[in-house]
C-alpha cells in the first residue's frame, strides 16, 4: 500500500510508517504544486498532508486508490471533505495534538503583552536602556474572559487561574457544573465578557456569528484599557476596528497570533503600532505538537489500512459499511434536528434525549444517529470547537457537561418510524423535535416542533414564529414579507387548540432582512420570531 507523505511530519511518524512491510512509503523533499503532484498519485492509497498542501477535487480524481486522507493537524480546510466523502475517502485528522502548545501560546501572549516584553527587547537590542517606557501591569487578580471553552480556551483557564487570575467564560454549551469543576465562572452572554474583562482571549471557530464578533460595537462595550488576545482565527477581529480603538486608547494592547489574511501584509498598520504583539501564526509550532501531531497521524492511516479502524474521522462514523448504510438516512436526519434545536432553544442545555420509535428502533446501530444529533446541534450554535466531527463529538459534549440519553419507544404514534430529540436544561424541557420520512429514506421531514404537529423539509432558510390563531393571520405575515421583498416556498401550520396559540413555518426563497424581523417582532399578535438555517 502506497503511502504519499506530501507535507513535512516528524522523524517519529514516518519512521512509523516505514516499520511496517505492507507500506511502500514516499515522502516528498518539497512541496509540489498541484500539477506537480497529479502524476505522483496512481497508485496512491493514503495521502499524510499539513496546512501546505490542497487535496482538491483535482487531486482526489487524479488518486483512483486513495482510501484515506491524514491531516497532521486540527483544520481540514485544506481538504474537499464533501468530494472526499462521495468517493469514499476517509478524511482524518489529529484534534488533540495543538491543545496544550497553543494553549501556552495565548498565556505567553498574555503576559508579554501585560509587561511589553517585545517592545523592551527590541530597545534593548537597539542599545538602549529605557526602563520608564515599559511600566507593564500585573496579571494577579485581573480579570481573564475567555471566549469558547473548548479544548483550548480550557487549557487557558487553568494556566490563568495558577497565576491568581478571576476567569470568567462564556460558551453556551458549557453548563453550571463543569463551570465550576474549572474554576471558572459561567457568563450568559458575550457582553458580560465584554464589560466585566481586563483581559479577553478568544478560542472560537469562525462562523457567522463569529466573523468580525471584536468589532467597534463590542470593543466600545468593554473596560478602558482591556487587552485582547487572539491565537484561534483571525477572521474573528475586525482588523480596522480593533487598530481604531488600540490608537484611541480604548484598546490597551492587542496579542495576535492570526490575522484575517496571511502572510500579513508587509505595510499592515498593526505592524507599526507600539502596543501591539504579533506573531506568525505560530500557534501549532513547538517540537512536541509536531511531533505529536506526526506521530498520531501515522497512527492513525495505519489502524485504518490495516485493520479497517476509523479513529479521528470527520467524515464517517465508526461504524461498518453495512451498518452504516442502513442508518445514514437516520444520521442525516439527526444533524438536522439537532441543528433546528440549537438554532431555537435558549443556552444553557445540559441534557439531550433521544428516542428511537418504530421501525427505528430495529437500527443496527444508534450510536452514529446520536452523534450526528449532537454534531448537528454544537456545530449550528457557532461556538463549538471546530473540529467537532462523528468521532469526537461526544467527548466534546462530555467537556462541555452535555449529556445524552437514548431510549427505544413502542408507544403508538401517526408514523411507522420516527426520531424525537428533547432539550433539558436540569428538569425543564426547553426544546424538542421529531422527524421521520415519507415514502422513502430519501424523503426525510421534519413532523414535530416543541409538541407542535408541523410539515417541513430538512433543509433551506425558515422563519418560525407564534402567532394568534385567527383570520388574516396568512395574510398578514404573507404582506409583511412581500414589502421587504422575501417569497415564500410553502408554509406549514400547526395549533393545539382553535382560537389558542398556532406555530407557522415558512419556508423561504431568502433570509428576511433585520427590519423585516422587527416588524414581525413589534407585532403584538406574533411572538417568538426565529430564522434557522438547514
Amino acid at each position: 500500500m502506497h503511502v504519499l507523505v506530501c507535507d513535512p511530519i516528524s522523524p517519529r511518524g514516518i519512521a512509523y510508517f516505514q516499520a511496517r512491510p505492507e507500506f511502500k512509503v514516499t515522502v516528498l523533499s518539497k512541496r509540489l504544486s498541484e500539477a506537480e503532484l497529479l502524476p505522483l498519485l496512481a497508485d496512491v492509497e493514503a495521502l499524510v498532508v499539513r496546512s501546505e498542501t490542497k487535496v482538491t477535487l483535482a487531486v482526489l480524481e487524479a488518486a483512483p486508490k486513495l482510501r484515506v486522507v491524514g491531516r497532521a493537524g486540527v483544520g481540514v480546510d485544506n481538504v474537499d471533505v464533501s468530494a472526499a466523502t462521495q468517493r469514499g475517502v476517509v478524511v482524518m485528522n489529529t484534534p488533540a495534538g495543538n491543545t496544550v502548545t497553543t494553549a501556552e501560546l495565548t498565556f505567553f501572549m498574555l503576559g508579554a503583552l501585560a509587561r511589553k516584553i517585545p517592545a523592551a527587547h527590541a530597545t534593548m537590542a537597539a542599545g538602549k536602556w529605557d526602563r520608564k517606557a515599559f511600566q507593564g501591569i500585573e496579571i494577579h487578580g485581573k480579570t481573564l474572559g475567555v471566549l469558547g471553552m473548548g479544548r483550548i480556551g480550557s487549557e487557558v483557564a487553568k494556566r490563568a487561574l495558577a497565576f491568581g487570575m478571576r476567569v470568567i467564560a462564556y460558551d453556551p454549551f458549557l453548563t453550571e457544573a463543569r463551570a465550576r469543576q474549572l474554576g471558572v465562572e459561567l457568563v450568559a452572554d458575550t457582553d458580560a465578557i465584554y464589560r466585566s474583562s481586563d483581559f479577553i482571549t478568544v478560542h472560537m471557530p469562525v462562523t457567522p456569528d463569529t466573523r468580525g464578533m471584536i468589532n467597534s460595537e463590542s470593543i466600545a462595550k468593554m473596560k478602558p484599557g482591556v487587552r485582547i488576545v487572539n491565537c484561534a482565527r483571525g477572521e474573528i477581529v475586525n482588523e480596522p476596528d480593533l487598530i481604531a480603538g488600540l490608537e484611541s486608547g480604548k484598546v490597551a494592547g492587542a496579542a495576535l497570533d492570526v490575522f484575517s489574511s496571511e502572510p500579513l501584509a508587509a505595510d499592515h498598520k498593526l505592524r507599526s503600532l507600539p502596543n501591539v504583539v504579533l506573531t506568525p501564526h505560530l500557534g501549532a509550532s513547538t517540537e512536541e505538537a509536531q511531533e505529536k501531531c506526526g506521530l498520531e497521524v501515522a497512527e492513525i492511516i495505519s489502524a485504518f489500512l490495516l485493520t479497517g479502524e476509523v479513529r479521528n474521522a470527520v467524515n464517517l462514523p465508526g461504524v461498518d459499511a453495512k451498518a452504516f448504510e442502513q442508518v445514514q438516512p437516520y444520521v442525516a436526519l439527526g444533524e438536522k434536528l439537532g441543528s433546528l434545536l440549537s438554532q431555537l432553544a435558549p443556552p444553557g442545555v445540559d441534557r439531550l434525549y433521544v428516542t428511537f420509535g418504530g421501525k427505528a428502533q430495529d437500527l443496527p446501530a444508534t450510536d452514529p444517529v446520536t452523534r450526528a444529533i449532537l454534531k448537528g446541534y454544537l456545530n449550528a450554535s457557532g461556538t463549538g470547537p471546530k473540529d467537532i466531527n462523528n468521532i469526537n463529538v461526544r467527548s466534546i459534549a462530555s467537556n462541555l457537561g452535555l449529556t445524552v440519553e437514548e431510549k427505544k419507544s413502542d408507544e403508538p404514534v401517526t408514523f411507522n418510524e420516527w426520531l424525537h430529540v428533547q432539550l433539558f436544561h436540569g428538569n425543564t424541557k426547553v426544546g424538542s423535535a421529531g422527524g421521520t420520512f415519507f415514502g422513502s429514506s430519501q424523503n426525510p421531514r421534519i413532523v414535530r416542533v416543541s409538541s407542535t404537529p408541523v410539515e417541513i423539509p430538512t433543509s433551506g432558510t425558515m422563519l418560525l414564529l407564534n402567532n394568534q390563531d385567527r383570520p388574516g393571520m396568512v395574510g398578514k405575515l404573507g404582506s409583511i414579507l412581500a414589502d421587504h421583498n422575501v417569497n415564500i416556498a410553502s408554509m406549514s401550520l400547526g395549533r393545539e387548540t382553535e382560537g389558542g396559540l398556532a406555530l407557522t413555518v415558512l419556508v423561504l426563497d431568502s433570509r428576511p432582512p433585520k427590519a423585516c424581523l422587527d416588524q414581525l417582532a413589534a407585532d403584538r399578535s406574533i411572538s417568538n420570531v426565529r430564522v434557522v438555517t438547514l
